[in-house]
């Protein structure tokens, strides 16, 4: 017994010391200047970042000021909406992309989570090379009590993927030449999988399955690049079925333009860029990226502009001052 209240004791005397670290003062006024000395200690709180598109035309310096702004804010980790390389070419030139993308990501000094777009997923060799470089295309993961599901929406059976492959290599091409009018007329451009992408009954299984083995998480983040829910038929509707008791949020990429919708009353966000091609005609085309926390059950979602993040000096990282973040409203 005895030995039992020693513990007891050092355990209450360890547990004080550490909220005495929190926050003192010597201050002995019964009034004091400032509204409360009780804080959030939830180890289960945790902030994290996304990033959007980088392709259609990367443009110069908007990645590196990107993590490097993200690098300031200090997000645990920093997951993406896919697209993350041009895509195209060979296996060589393909490889040269990630391992530009790799580097340049790994500036942000936090773990990197991986979406695939359909730049980076389309044909049959890229998809070979991910799957060297990175493993699954789709997958999940839990933190702190929270469910991550990262989709594939290039999921389609090998001979559409060849068709779907070659239709958006000529296009691709046609876009180069003749500019998005012309791209928008092209059999790429007007299928259902460029709009909504594709996954597969075997995919779908697989995120039903890992939510029915997660049904106590306290949120769900599913990210997606492109907005595969428009789809007449797809397999997101049974992900969406499956998640329709847990509160759960949606990001997903593809468009280049910021849109948020209520859909379930959960949010599907999709995100514009952070150096893609932008689109100022079509909305809010702009470079950003998203802050998002978790505080028990409440989540909280920043849409913070790359203009506006800036650092000690009141400028913003590598000498960006001179980059244009909103391509409509640059001269």
């Amino acid at each position: 017994m005895k030995m039992i209240w020693v513990v007891l004791m050092v355990l209450g005397f360890a547990q004080t010391s550490a909220i005495a670290e929190v926050f003192s003062h010597t201050v002995t006024n019964e009034k004091k200047p400032w509204t409360a000395d009780a804080f959030e200690g939830d180890v289960q709180k945790f902030t994290f970042a996304i990033h959007a598109d980088l392709t259609g035309g990367e443009r110069p310096q908007v990645f590196e000021i990107a993590m490097a702004q993200l690098a300031l804010l200090g997000p645990e980790f920093v997951i993406s909406v896919g697209d993350l390389i041009e895509g195209g070419g060979t296996r060589d030139e393909l490889i040269a992309q990630w391992q530009s993308f790799d580097q340049r990501a790994a500036k942000v000094g936090v773990p990197m989570f991986y979406v695939g777009g359909n730049h980076d997923l389309s044909s049959a060799l890229e998809r070979d090379v991910w799957a060297d470089r990175y493993g699954p295309h789709y997958y999940h993961f839990r933190y702190k009590d929270v469910l991550f599901l990262v989709l594939d929406t290039e999921d389609l059976s090998e001979t559409r993927r060849d068709t779907i492959a070659a239709q958006r290599a000529e296009a691709v091409e046609i876009y180069k030449t003749d500019g998005p009018e012309a791209f928008a007329k092209t059999p790429y451009a007007k299928s259902q999988e460029r709009v909504t992408g594709a996954i597969s009954e075997q995919q779908g299984a697989y995120f039903v399955d890992a939510i029915a083995q997660n049904k106590d998480v306290r949120h769900v983040f599913v990210f997606t690049h492109k907005p595969a829910w428009n789809a007449d038929e797809t397999r997101f509707h049974d992900i969406e079925a499956a998640l329709a008791d847990i509160p759960y949020t949606v990001f997903n990429g593809h468009e280049h333009y910021y849109k948020h919708q209520s859909r379930f009353g959960r949010d599907y966000i999709q995100l514009a860029t952070t150096g893609g091609k932008q689109f100022p005609e079509l909305g809010m085309s702009e470079d950003h990226v998203v802050l998002v926390t978790v505080a028990g059950t409440e989540v909280s979602i920043a849409t913070l502009m790359l203009s506006g993040i800036r650092d000690r000096t009141g400028h913003i990282p590598l000498d960006g001052e001179g980059v244009c973040f909103a391509v409509g409203s640059c001269k």
